[in-house]
């Protein structure tokens, strides 16, 4: 049966889930990973998925800050979560669907401003967290698997709108685009936005400091969706929801959608 996932960067679920609900109600993914839910676990607001259908959830909260949701029309189960730098952040979560196929939703640190881990300590637990990501798939090959979310690198040139002038801009430097690359290459893990969409401009983030985000366009493709070897094959119709960038008080991330045929 195929399924359709997408993964959104909500920033804060509580505030916008009349836009978590607009996105439901119109786009209807099988699955739904949020990331930057900024709520404790039993404050999201569920009464309203699970009337549309969403009555599964496994999740990682806490107040303020940080938080990854996953919700599903489909039964899973939860199967852990890593608390990768040893930050105590809630940024990871995951869940097996029924068909076998295990779901891992990210909300990788942004990193702060500067790209120094000595001048600044966010930047090093950005970097921090990657390496222990890839530790983590070295030492235990991911099979039948699906990675989402906000992992905070935009790691090609087309997936920024411009790549000299962001090449000292974090989400965008050589150090932070090779610990991703090392990331990827652990686990075997296929782009799968990518695989679909080779070629041109690709952003699913846009930045509230621009007075007109649309116009601009000054985005950065920083949502991935990724697939281990033997299910990538099975992965089709990527896009991005530039729209709901637009929508009345919006995240600043764009949902992206893969079907996968499983």
């Amino acid at each position: 049966m195929p399924f359709t996932l997408a993964t959104w960067n909500i920033n804060s679920v509580r505030l916008r889930e009349e836009l978590v609900l607009r996105l439901m109600r119109e786009e209807m993914p099988d699955v739904l990973c949020l990331q930057e839910c900024k709520s404790p676990v039993e404050k999201i607001p569920m009464t309203q998925f699970t009337a549309l259908g969403y009555t599964h959830m496994v999740a990682r909260g806490q107040k303020g800050y940080n938080g990854v949701a996953i919700l599903s029309k489909l039964p899973m189960e939860e199967v852990g979560a890593e608390d990768f730098a040893s930050l105590g952040h809630a940024r990871h979560v995951a869940a097996r669907l029924e068909n076998g196929v295990t779901i891992h939703n990210h909300y990788v640190p942004a990193g702060g401003d500067v790209p120094d881990r000595d001048a600044n300590e966010k930047f090093g637990q950005k970097l921090d967290y990657l390496t222990d990501m890839r530790d983590a798939f070295h030492a235990e090959t991911p099979q039948k698997s699906i990675l989402v979310g906000d992992l905070n690198i935009a790691p090609r040139e087309d997936d920024v709108w411009s790549h000299k002038q962001l090449l000292k801009v974090v989400s965008h430097t050589p150090i932070e685009v090779e610990h991703l690359a090392q990331v990827m290459d652990a686990g075997g893990w296929t782009d799968v936005t990518r695989t679909d969409i080779p070629d041109g401009p690709l952003y699913s983030w846009w930045s509230y400091r621009s007075p007109n985000w649309d116009a601009s366009d000054k985005g950065r493709r920083l949502d991935h969706i990724w697939a281990t070897p033997d299910i990538r094959q099975a992965a089709h119709s990527s896009r991005v929801l530039r729209e709901a960038r637009g929508w009345e008080k919006p995240s600043d991330h764009a949902p992206v959608f893969a079907t996968f045929d499983i």
